[in-house]
């Protein structure tokens, strides 16, 4: 089974300093590093995921910003493909099924920003399309969430977008063990 790593929206704004800064996102994008480093030796081929916002009222990621370009951690090499979207969904408007169609890739390892938005809604497209899938956990980051008067702690909506897309959509392990597996 061909395999492909998807990095998605790796950006600088997640960081610190950004206009949308997540917890955690200096280790997720150091695990990031480690595994598309390790998957580049392998000739793994590399899918990059670039989110830039245009639309009204955006206030991160919006074009032709420092905020908008993937973070140095998981910086593109010149052979790897950057798709660009407009949408949470990798799929949505960028060619990227084809991209992978043509690649001929059946089984994604994701990783990326942020676990509640884009990670999710573009493994579950993923799945969807077809793809088996593999997200690398301590190597995406997330957000605390507001709901119902309460605040849901950023490791707490990272733990529960995990383990629902583990029920079916993906099987959810750690860069340690995904690297360790291709030993073997």
């Amino acid at each position: 089974m061909r395999t492909a790593l998807l990095i998605i929206d790796i950006q600088n704004d997640y960081f610190p300093g950004g206009a949308m800064e997540l917890d955690g996102s200096e280790a997720a994008g150091a695990k990031a590093g480690e595994l598309l480093a390790a998957l580049r030796d392998r000739q793994t081929p590399v899918f990059h995921i670039q989110h830039i916002s245009p639309q009204e009222g955006a206030t991160f990621f919006l074009p032709d910003t420092k905020g908008a370009d993937i973070h140095d951690c998981v910086k593109p090499l010149a052979d790897e493909i950057t798709a660009v979207k407009h949408f949470p969904n990798s799929f949505r408007d960028t060619g990227l099924l084809d991209m992978l169609e043509k690649a001929k890739v059946e089984h994604l390892v994701v990783c990326g920003m942020m676990t509640l938005m884009c990670v999710d809604a573009t493994v579950r497209a993923a799945f969807d399309l077809g793809f088996s899938v593999t997200v690398v956990a301590d190597a995406c980051a997330a957000r605390a969430l507001e709901f119902d008067g309460r605040t849901v702690a950023a490791a707490d909506v990272h733990a529960a977008f995990l383990a629902a897309l583990g029920m079916v959509y993906a099987e959810i392990t750690t860069t340690e063990k995904y690297l360790a597996s291709l030993d073997t």
